[in-house]
């Protein structure tokens, strides 16, 4: 396999008629995957950013690694942003026929160009396939623009059996033998990925609660470069704190001791990124620009889901009393941060230890916006969000066991931190408005049955005053 992974781009890579011929075969194919970000608007072309020959099509098995730009035609949204020409990795096995086994991942039979008479497939789905991509990392493979770098202190075995996670949606992971976890990104863009960034930097402070990069994936072109993937431990035995919340729910458990874990766990993750990283002071500028930004979601969001109406004003009071401080003069401080912290991003593992995963971010925000300097309450506001949902999610909602999660968190928090969320109330409810707000949008549009879960919470905040 390493002889194959090093070999340089082949003519079928480079064949102006490769995108053509795969043209009609990706444009059914590509919206009907789970990470694929355009759904409801057609796409009405492509463009081929590189194609790359991991191992050569013309042979028993073929694979091709290809970033490719879809565009698609914009369209009306209540404050997101369109992607008409997002770009997406996308890997492609090449047979001549599929064995039953790789049925499943079929993406078509091209009629002309290089590929001609071969069957394509996802190529995620080949156990073969897979192992070529492990074996380019354990070997720090170049081939064309694709690299594949490595921490050459943690040995990646050659023999690790892979498998396909099937659960993911924004990104496609591969476990190999329960060693590691190779996360692929699916829409990619140039830039620092915080999801390699900050993982890296806590690795460097010596941080346990996120597991060290073993290895990634990058792409350099036109002087831009694209994070790809990367390889982490993979936690065996691990449960994520969703599933964990759940399962304690229906037995009808308590879950502030675990809830306590994860705020300390949050905190030695905040601590030490602080320690790696810039941390800024943010004055009454920065805070208005935050807090208009706010006000501006509060108002497309009314205009989405009219049900949110009644609830404007005291909704918009959270956001206007955090100005108001502001504007006399209170600073904060603000630094990297998770950014998309939920309990589906923690993962505990058997030993009853908590890691924190998926530092990507928000997918929708761009790369500049994930990397800014943040207050911390951000991350403690998803949080404290998150144990709502568990609560209201269960079929019998427990009386008061999202109240006692969200004070033993913060309570975990502040004696690995020193400072408790809660002694900053003005700062902590205009961010988890701000994310009750986004959650009614998402469920409006996406999962109606779940709108009564943050709608919820919109009622309760808008009659709240922080003191």
């Amino acid at each position: 396999m390493s002889e194959a992974v090093t070999r340089s781009t082949h003519s079928a890579a480079t064949s102006p008629g490769l995108l053509a011929s795969l043209d009609p075969l990706l444009r059914e194919w590509l919206p009907r995957q789970r990470w694929f970000a355009g759904k409801g608007r057609p796409v009405t072309g492509f463009s081929l950013v590189t194609a790359t020959e991991l191992l050569p099509w013309d042979a028993k098995l073929g694979l091709l690694h290809l970033l490719v730009r879809a565009h698609q035609p914009l369209a009306p949204t209540h404050g997101a942003p369109a992607h008409p020409a997002d770009c997406y990795q996308i890997l492609i096995g090449v047979r001549e026929t599929l064995p039953p086994r790789l049925a499943p991942a079929l993406i078509g039979h091209p009629k002309e160009g290089p590929l001609a008479g071969r069957t394509v497939y996802e190529a995620l789905h080949d156990q073969r396939l897979a192992d070529v991509l492990l074996e380019a990392l354990r070997s720090r493979a170049r081939v064309g623009e694709v690299r594949f770098e490595r921490d050459m202190r943690q040995e990646i075995r050659a023999d690790l059996v892979p498998r396909l996670v099937t659960a993911e949606q924004s990104n496609s992971s591969l476990v190999y033998g329960d060693t590691f976890i190779l996360k692929l990104l699916r829409r990619v863009v140039p830039g620092v990925n915080p999801d390699l960034e900050l993982p890296l930097a806590l690795a460097r402070e010596g941080c346990p609660r996120v597991p060290a990069p073993a290895g990634w994936i990058l792409a350099d072109l036109a002087g831009d470069t694209y994070v790809l993937g990367a390889l982490q431990p993979f936690v065996q035995g691990a449960t994520d704190g969703w599933d964990l919340a759940l399962r304690e729910l229906a037995k009808g458990a308590d879950f502030s001791d675990e809830a306590r874990a994860l705020g300390r766990a949050t905190a030695e993750v905040h601590t030490a990124l602080a320690r790696a990283l810039p941390v800024v002071t943010v004055g009454r500028g920065p805070m208005e620009l935050l807090v208009d930004g706010m006000i501006e979601r509060l108002e497309a969001a009314v205009q989405a889901v009219p049900a949110l109406r009644p609830y404007a004003p005291g909704l918009r009071s959270a956001f206007e009393a955090l100005g108001e401080l502001a504007a006399e003069g209170e600073t904060w401080t603000a630094q990297r941060i998770h950014g998309d912290l939920h309990l589906g991003q923690c993962l505990r593992s058997p030993s009853g230890s908590w890691s924190l995963i998926d530092f990507e971010g928000e997918p929708s925000k761009p790369l500049t916006e994930r990397r800014l300097p943040q207050p911390t309450a951000r991350d403690v506001a998803g949080m404290l969000r998150s144990f709502d949902y568990a609560a209201h999610s269960h079929s019998s909602v427990a009386p008061g066991w999202a109240d006692a999660c969200r004070a033993a968190y913060c309570s975990g928090y502040a004696e690995v931190s020193g400072h408790d969320p809660r002694t900053d109330p003005v700062l902590l409810r205009a961010y988890e408005t701000d994310k009750a707000i986004y959650e009614v949008v998402y469920e409006a549009r996406h999962r109606p049955d779940w709108l009564p879960v943050p709608m919820a919470a919109i009622h309760r905040l808008a009659l709240s005053e922080a003191t």
